[in-house]
């Protein structure tokens, strides 16, 4: 047998490396790093077994504490929804002009989605005419070169938007494109 591969059997078998840690070995000594008091400081309930109280020993009153925690944020600036040349070319006949409200009208993006993107996935066959919609240079090039044509884009800035709520951005833009 090759000295380089050797045959795997269970005393052999190893996990892999990082996926186990040693665990820290608390009161054994000054010179561990964790001795005498164990990491837990000088006195106090924290420093007692049993004496984690969470939050509720720092005076937090009942009804925040049973409220959760928020994680993350909403971004207030609107983003499209995302299409790809290969949904276009599967979900369009060859000339036809694809534009927010057609694809709206046939359940291809949610109706409240405030506008599209085509990005370039898969390949185009037919030739369409993309009306109001955003596409990435890619998805551009791909529609171009099966014969496709783009018509302008109405610019849509988010300059000075930024206070508005997202709910009152969706309804502009559904009252601009309606």
């Amino acid at each position: 047998m090759n000295e380089c591969m050797t045959e795997i059997r269970l005393h052999t078998i190893k996990p892999a490396k990082g996926s186990r840690t040693v665990a820290k070995r608390l009161g054994r000594g000054p010179g561990s790093g964790k001795g005498k008091t164990a990491g837990r400081g000088t006195k106090g309930q924290r420093a007692r077994s049993g004496g984690k109280a969470r939050n509720t020993i720092k005076g937090l009153k009942r009804i925040v504490l049973r409220v959760p925690k928020n994680r993350g944020f909403t971004s207030s600036i609107i983003h499209p929804t995302a299409v790809t040349v290969e949904q276009i070319d599967r979900w369009s006949i060859a000339g036809a002009r694809v534009d927010v409200k057609s694809l709206k009208a046939a359940n291809r993006i949610p109706a409240d989605a405030v506008g599209a993107k085509i990005v370039n996935t898969g390949a185009m066959t037919k030739p369409v005419v993309i009306v109001d919609l955003l596409a990435t240079p890619g998805a551009r090039a791909v529609i171009e070169k099966a014969g496709g044509s783009f018509e302008p884009v109405a610019p849509v800035s988010n300059k000075g938007k930024k206070n508005k709520s997202k709910y009152k951005q969706k309804q502009e833009y559904k009252k601009k494109h309606a």
